[in-house]
């Protein structure tokens, strides 16, 4: 199987009708570029520090803004060239993201044309209420019937969803995940709401308006979410968001979820649960004075099943001691023939 390189281009938000509450575009992406520029240098750098492109399943994304939301001459003008990168050979496939309301069938027609294959849709929530204290400037339904276009010309969809917005509990983004899944996306992306400087939503947290929401809250929500995306046989292609400097060391972030491991914190909560839902089923086959546990996973999964700094193991291991279960030592081991999400338990 192919190696995945993705050779992102960011478009800023200038194709985007209107403001939401939370978006500061240009400290998501940590790129002030012009929609207007040449991307070939881009693609070229990125290209020609591949030793072995045939090796690898090369994507250009175009990133950062509504893509299908800026002037038409413009995306025209950037399809074009990517699609050059694609009829050559060089490049696999081409990915953008944008908005449910800029979705309709000439856009669909326009991006069939110059091969694009991947959409990702910004859906953030399908709760009218939280889009509507976030000024999304689109509703639910806008949501069900770009993705239903998207679906019938045969794109690959991708939902995005956001955790902690404005109004927005857990049962809001449960019920947004699993209509991620009914609307059929193939894949999904999970992002933590994070307040920047110089959005409405600063503002809001500042005069107590809004409440950020915390890492630990984000962790819990993220693995019901998660949860439910895994059930739904959907691909998680990234939980948090990308690191710029700006993220990182924090200067242009308020506050909410903003941790640089949140995608494995969630993803360790997943299989905390996961492990603590199945532990009465494999400890019935456990022997009287039981010792170990052995905890197979795919294989790149151990750290996750583990917990960060273990936590996974302390706890569950102060669970068998409160309930009295012999368990002395939890390892947790690789197995190249189960599959990420999955585990499997031997009890001697």
């Amino acid at each position: 199987m192919k190696k995945h390189v993705n050779i992102p281009i960011f478009i800023p938000h200038v194709g985007c009708p209107n403001q939401c509450v939370f978006c500061n575009q240009r400290t998501i992406t940590g790129t002030g570029m012009s929609v207007g520029r040449d991307i070939t240098p881009e693609i070229e750098t990125v290209l020609s520090g591949i030793a072995n492109p045939s090796q690898y399943d090369i994507e250009i994304a175009f990133f950062g803004g509504s893509f299908t939301g800026i002037d038409r001459s413009a995306m025209i003008r950037l399809l074009e060239t990517a699609s050059k990168y694609v009829y050559s050979g060089k490049v696999s496939s081409i990915r953008l993201s944008t908005r449910p309301d800029y979705i309709d069938t000439e856009i669909l027609d326009i991006l069939e044309f110059y091969r694009a294959t991947k959409v990702e849709l910004g859906i953030q929530s399908m709760s009218d209420k939280v889009l509507s204290l976030s000024k999304r400037g689109h509703t639910a339904k806008d949501s069900y019937k770009a993705c239903e276009l998207i679906k019938k010309y045969g794109f690959e969809l991708t939902g995005q969803m956001m955790l902690g917005l404005p109004g927005s509990d857990i049962e809001d983004e449960i019920y947004t995940a699993q209509e991620i899944a009914n609307m059929h996306c193939d894949c999904a992306r999970i992002y933590p709401t994070v307040v920047f400087y110089d959005t409405e939503l600063c503002e809001m947290a500042k005069n107590g308006v809004y409440s950020p929401i915390t890492v630990n809250e984000a962790v819990s929500r993220g693995a019901a979410v998660y949860d439910v995306f895994v059930g739904a046989g959907i691909k998680l292609l990234r939980i948090g968001l990308q690191s710029t400097e700006a993220l990182v060391n924090g200067d242009g972030v308020y506050g909410g979820a903003n941790h640089s491991a949140l995608g494995e914190l969630i993803e360790g909560e997943y299989y905390f649960r996961k492990i603590m839902r199945e532990s009465d089923d494999f400890l019935k086959l456990a022997p009287v004075n039981a010792s170990a546990i052995t905890i197979y996973c795919a294989p790149g999964e151990q750290s996750k099943v583990a917990g960060q700094n273990k936590a996974n193991k302390i706890k569950l291991m102060s669970y068998f001691a409160a309930n009295d279960i012999s368990i002395r030592n939890i390892k947790i081991i690789a197995d190249e023939n189960i599959e990420k999400n999955m585990l499997k338990y031997t009890v001697i």
